[in-house]
């Protein structure tokens, strides 16, 4: 049976009242949105990193005479 530990109290998922049930599905929802965020934010910090470099190397281009 599947148990989740709140408070370092563990409960067995099965036994908790559909309300209890319901909670658990809804933080699981969530925290499948944050990671999914957290990992767009990254793949976000990773072009804006590249477009800067691309600026860079095209700022260094209209120095050069």
């Amino acid at each position: 049976m599947q148990k989740i530990t709140i408070d370092d109290k563990e409960y067995e998922v099965e036994s908790l009242p559909e309300e209890a049930k319901a909670q658990i599905f809804h933080i699981q929802a969530v925290d499948f949105e944050i990671n999914r965020m957290n990992t767009l934010i990254a793949v976000m910090q990773t072009a804006k990193s590249a477009y800067l470099q691309a600026l860079k190397a095209q700022l260094d281009k209209s120095k050069t005479p």
